[in-house]
């Protein structure tokens, strides 16, 4: 586990798009087990936040998670945090600093075989208001009013 006080979220430039790369090809991976390991590649970022809106977390200056959004729809569409430093508060501050950006309400899919994903905003006062089905599987539509 990481102290918060060292690291801090900054908005994306392209010097970080080579280490987001990582942690979104890593963290597919790791959150989608079920997933085959050839599925993802490490471009499938540069083409999942097109035209998105981008906070990093960084440690020191290494990058080691990431949010991205939708801003016309308050659509979060990625957070990712390198496994490493799971359970330090990344992902809460990230997804605090979005959510400080972006209306409401704001919402998400969530893949429901993702257990930790759906306990981590349902603890965070997410609610569940439809169901649908993508590549990874079944998945929840999220909201935040």
């Amino acid at each position: 586990m990481v102290d918060s006080g060292l690291y801090e979220i900054v908005a994306y430039t392209p010097d970080f798009a080579d280490a987001l790369r990582r942690i979104y090809l890593e963290g597919r991976r790791y959150a989608f087990p079920w997933m085959p390991a050839d599925a993802y590649r490490s471009e499938d970022f540069d083409n999942a936040v097109e035209g998105e809106q981008i906070l990093v977390a960084l440690h020191g200056r290494i990058a080691i998670g990431f949010i991205s959004w939708w801003a016309p729809d308050n659509f979060i569409h990625c957070l990712f945090v390198d496994p490493a430093f799971h359970g330090a508060g990344i992902g809460t501050r990230l997804l605090n600093a979005c959510l400080g950006n972006i209306g409401r309400p704001a919402q998400l899919k969530c893949v429901a075989a993702n257990e930790a994903a759906i306990r981590f905003y349902t603890r965070r006062k997410w609610r569940a208001v439809s169901q649908g089905s993508c590549d990874e599987g079944a998945y929840s539509l999220m909201m935040l009013y």
